[in-house]
């Protein structure tokens, strides 16, 4: 409950280890809530989760996810190559200069950039900043709340392949995004949030075969109503 208000309501969700796991809703519907119930940020007023089998509060679920904010505000006072290495130390990780440099091709991030301040960059900078850290982690589960914030096209291409290729090494994401053609492309299951409820949770193709609808935009909109 917020303010007296429903928030989430009967939500129950499965995400499979090794998949791209999609959370589509409108602004204010509870996506980030939910998100931050899942790492143990919120009490939720009944229910639980687990994460690999283990209760979200407990520190041995917790050590096993990497989450990136929608509003991802490092430090601008650090270098780039600092704030990776503070990260990765929560990961028992050490920097490695070869592995941040690929990731920074992978990213379409230069790599020179990383010796800079932080207070320097552009959003987009720092929005690739963050995903490094979360690639460079390699935890078993990354949550990302709107990761394509801040990212032009070009960068959003980019980062739909580095997603693919954590997943193929055996790593499983779950994301928040308004993009759905993005959803569309690369997630193997989608969720929608709606009115508080969960109303759809599928692949991508059987809710576009639901509303008899070519794209995920127009399913969506199908879904909550709107023709």
């Amino acid at each position: 409950m917020a303010f007296n208000r429903t928030v989430l309501s009967d939500v129950s969700l499965e995400v499979k280890p090794n998949e791209i796991f999609g959370f589509i809703g409108l602004n204010g519907q509870g996506k980030t809530t939910l998100i931050k119930i899942i790492l143990d940020l919120l009490d939720c007023d009944n229910g639980e989760v687990e994460i690999f089998g283990v209760p979200c509060a407990l520190p041995q679920a917790r050590k096993k996810i990497c989450y990136l904010p929608e509003k991802f505000q490092p430090s601008i006072h650090q270098k780039g190559e600092e704030f990776l290495r503070f990260v990765l130390g929560f990961y028992g990780k050490k920097f490695d200069a070869e592995k941040a440099h690929q990731t920074c091709e992978n990213l379409d991030l230069p790599f020179a950039v990383l010796s800079q301040k932080i207070s320097g960059y552009s959003k987009g900078m720092t929005q690739k900043l963050g995903l490094m850290a979360v690639f460079l982690s390699e935890a078993e589960l990354v949550i990302l709340d709107e990761p394509m914030s801040g990212l032009d096209p070009k960068a959003r291409i980019a980062l739909k392949r580095e997603l693919i290729s954590y997943k193929n090494s055996g790593k499983t994401i779950f994301f928040s995004s308004h993009i759905l053609s993005d959803m569309d492309e690369i997630c193997d299951t989608i969720a929608v949030l709606n009115n508080s409820k969960i109303t759809y949770h599928g692949s991508p193709q059987g809710f576009k075969t639901k509303h008899q609808e070519d794209n995920l935009d127009k399913a969506f909109l199908a879904e909550i109503g709107i023709r």
